[in-house]
């Protein structure tokens, strides 16, 4: 598994901190940027993101609240952003949703022990089909439509 990595300035230092907690994972990424915190516009590095995870990447957004990635990601066909505040909704959105791109709020207040605790859950649950795969497929069929 590769993870597509990227932030806004809001989401910069969470960025940062995620890739340390990947590399102790012994995962691999890309950081697609923002290299800093000068203002930047969400969208573009949300768009790079969501182009990889359409290659069969995942990915990890994060901006100031998570919310303008989630919008933005979401807008991208097979995209399944998951806006997550915790292990449990981490954790959800990949047993349940099959969520391919976690986002993050850098501006939320999260302790380090809770970021890499919903890191590690999204990275390690797997999606379990089953009843939740006529959900997925009914919003697949909603894409594009609207």
């Amino acid at each position: 598994m590769k993870i597509a990595i990227a932030s806004d300035h809001g989401g910069y230092q969470l960025k940062e901190q995620i890739k340390e907690i990947l590399r102790s994972l012994d995962v691999a990424f890309e950081d697609y940027g923002t290299q800093n915190t000068e203002s930047v516009d969400y969208p573009d590095f949300a768009a790079k993101v969501a182009r990889q995870v359409q290659r069969g990447n995942r990915g990890i957004l994060c901006c100031g609240t998570g919310i303008g990635m989630s919008i933005t990601a979401n807008k991208f066909k097979g995209i399944r952003a998951a806006l997550c505040h915790d292990e449990f909704t981490a954790r959800m959105s990949r047993q349940h949703n099959d969520a391919n791109i976690l986002v993050l709020g850098g501006r939320v207040s999260h302790t380090a022990e809770s970021i890499s605790a919903m890191v590690q859950a999204w990275l390690e649950t797997e999606y379990e089909g089953g009843r939740h795969q006529k959900r997925l497929e009914k919003i697949e069929q909603l894409e594009g439509k609207n």
